[in-house]
């Protein structure tokens, strides 16, 4: 892997304290291994841990919310069901010898094969912390789980979805042709469905917007007409500080073409979803990124069938909306933010009822980049404090709390990102958390490179890892992308430029900050507000069993942590894909699928299908298309 094989070349270097990153790699396998090795400590630990759940909740069973049995719980219980292993294998032992004496050796024999079953079964499940180049330590779930499913998280994973040569190639990762939009659309459909449980799409977003105003006191009630949506895109690769897209034409410079924002395909399909499937009037939606820019071909793909959107970006030009100051302060829970100046949340976020946290699946310095990291972007100036035309100005520098080894690396430490995830105004109003992985960025600057892991590749040949995230729980979905990360690119997690380990486990430490915002490791008061009160738990951590069965705790018949629902979408199923030309439209499906009539309707509340007479017979590439469209407003469908 050519980007591995470049870190392991920084290896032969040495940090400032004359340590080489490799003797430093070698000292934490060989403590992993030393842990490893005291695996039996923890059979203690969990009769310790059961002992405390007793003692502190059967007085009181509210105490089982408590942040310190929350994390004895998980460990208690493995505990109790290893000691039921141990019983079982003794009593097995003991009936075997006692059928020996007996002169009764077949069943004899017979427990003792199940006594030697049930001791294996006891040796390989001990209540244990695994920790391995495969990821990061495994520790019971942190926090609190949210949802309509508790700590759901969904992952689409649609090989058919992209087909594009690389970031070499003279045509683009964005352009229609290596991203096919009937299947993304697929995608964004079944994965709000799984989020909520439902089986369509109008039902699927009235659960989600019900159970939002449920848990924000609004009452048991859906989106209510005139109440406004806003997106927060990741276009940190169209930045507008260092603009690699022009402020005039909005044209994308040759070099950063290939460089991976938000999918616009991906963001079309939401925009639909809003408009068709949750009714939200489209003037009532605000898309985009206040340091951002929105790139032509972004804006010729959305703007032609939704005009009346907001349009977010930076600067404001050729028809986007400048993104201006509110009057809604952020505070910064440390005292390193004293007498910088005062933080404001942009208005379009202010103003929202609601807000769609669109990630990117990502590398960065700090390790990951993903929904946490994203509300970075939720405000007007860069984390450096650089504010538009200004330049460089007093506000506290959100770089300091992040894991790098020359800021604060390392667990336990305060991080900007809970404050943002926590503020009522940005993360506290988020109605869905969505990470976008059809392509992936490999670091901060988003260069793409196909994934040569499991199920994206076989270690040597990858692909596009066509993959999107979906959940109610900002913490969980973070936590099962950092493992999608961490196994596929350790070494950015784990260090980034500075080599692996580097970071010393800070890549997750907000994650642990966030789930545990209640009662931070760290010690911190968040309250980013200023509301006199501790955050609560923002949501639930923790990690995947093994990259290969990708299973958590929910998965494993425990009543906490996450679930990973896993769903695969193919393209041989009947889908149509609608895009703009002009005035016009044209549509288009698979020429695989033969057989099917095109129906037409104005409406899917009430739908009337009609069968449109003339049959398309054009075939480009792998589609087959029609532009015999009639009405101002029509759905489509292909049925048998």
């Amino acid at each position: 892997m050519r980007e591995v094989r470049g870190f392991s070349q920084l290896s032969t270097g040495a940090d400032a304290e004359g340590q080489s990153f490799s003797t430093k790699r070698r000292r934490l396998d060989a403590l992993w291994a030393w842990r490893g090795g005291c695996r039996w400590l923890l059979p203690l630990a969990g009769f310790v841990s059961l002992l405390w759940f007793l003692v502190r909740v059967l007085p009181k069973p509210s105490r089982a919310a408590y942040p310190c049995q929350r994390a004895a719980a998980p460990l208690a219980s493995a505990f109790v069901l290893w000691l039921l292993g141990v019983a079982a294998t003794a009593r097995a032992y003991a009936k075997a010898k006692q059928l020996t004496w007996q002169g009764k050796s077949g069943k004899a024999w017979t427990c003792f094969i199940l006594a030697a079953m049930g001791a294996g079964a006891v040796l390989v499940n001990l209540p244990h912390l695994s920790a391995s180049a495969d990821g990061p330590p495994v520790h019971a779930p942190l926090g609190t789980a949210q949802g309509i499913q508790p700590g759901r998280v969904v992952w689409v994973h649609a090989p058919d979805a992209t087909d594009w040569d690389g970031f070499d190639s003279p045509e683009h990762w964005w352009e229609p042709n290596h991203t096919d939009l009937a299947v993304v659309e697929d995608m964004l459909s079944r994965a709000v469905q799984a989020v909520a449980g439902e089986r369509d799409d109008a039902a699927a977003w009235a659960a989600i917007f019900r159970h939002f105003n449920q848990t924000h006191g609004r009452g048991e009630r859906g989106y209510r007409p005139g109440e406004k949506v806003a997106i927060k895109l990741n276009l940190s690769a169209s930045n507008a500080r260092d603009p690699e897209v022009d402020p005039i034409t909005y044209q994308k410079k040759p070099a950063a073409m290939n460089t991976i924002d938000n999918s616009p395909q991906l963001v079309l399909a939401l925009l639909r979803q809003l408009v068709y499937a949750v009714g939200v009037d489209p003037s009532d939606i605000t898309v985009g990124d206040p340091t951002g820019m929105i790139p032509t071909f972004m804006w010729d793909l959305w703007h032609p069938e939704f005009p009346a959107v907001r349009y977010l970006d930076n600067v404001g030009g050729a028809g986007r909306t400048r993104a201006e100051f509110s009057t809604e302060p952020v505070f910064w829970s440390t005292a390193a933010a004293d007498g910088k100046l005062q933080d404001y949340v942009p208005a379009r976020f202010a103003e929202a009822d609601y807000l769609i946290n669109f990630a990117v699946l990502k590398g960065h310095a700090a390790g990951v980049t993903l929904c946490g990291k994203n509300l970075y972007g939720a405000l007007l100036r860069c984390p450096d404090g650089y504010l538009r035309e200004v330049g460089v100005t007093n506000y506290y520098d959100l770089h300091q709390s992040l894991p790098m080894p020359h800021t604060s690396p390392g667990r336990g430490q305060y991080r900007a990102v809970v404050d943002l995830m926590g503020h009522p105004k940005l993360g506290g109003k988020t109605l869905l958390c969505l990470i976008d992985g059809l392509f992936g960025g490999y670091y901060w600057d988003a260069h793409p490179y196909k994934w040569k892991t499991a199920p994206f590749g076989d270690g040597v040949n990858g692909d596009w890892p066509s993959s999107l995230f979906a959940s109610q729980d900002p913490v969980a979905i973070d936590s099962v992308a950092f493992d999608f990360l961490f196994h596929e690119w350790p070494a950015v997690v784990t260090g980034g430029v500075w080599g692996p380990g580097a970071l010393q486990g800070g890549a997750e430490d907000y994650l642990h900050e966030a789930a545990l915002a209640d009662h931070p490791p760290s010690g911190t008061l968040y309250d980013p507000a200023r509301s006199g009160a501790r955050l609560a738990s923002l949501g639930v951590h923790e990690h995947w069993n093994n990259p290969v069965e990708k299973k958590y705790s929910r998965n494993l018949g425990l009543s906490q942590g996450i679930e990973l629902v896993a769903l695969t979408v193919n393209r041989s199923a009947p889908s149509v894909t609608i895009r703009r030309i002009g005035n016009g439209a044209v549509v288009s499906w698979p020429a695989s699928q033969t057989g099917f009539l095109l129906q037409a309707t104005t409406s899917l509340f009430s739908p009337a299908w009609s069968t449109i007479a003339n049959a398309p017979v054009v075939v480009q590439g792998r589609n087959t298309v029609s532009n015999e469209l009639v009405g101002d407003v029509q759905f489509y469908r292909l049925i048998k």
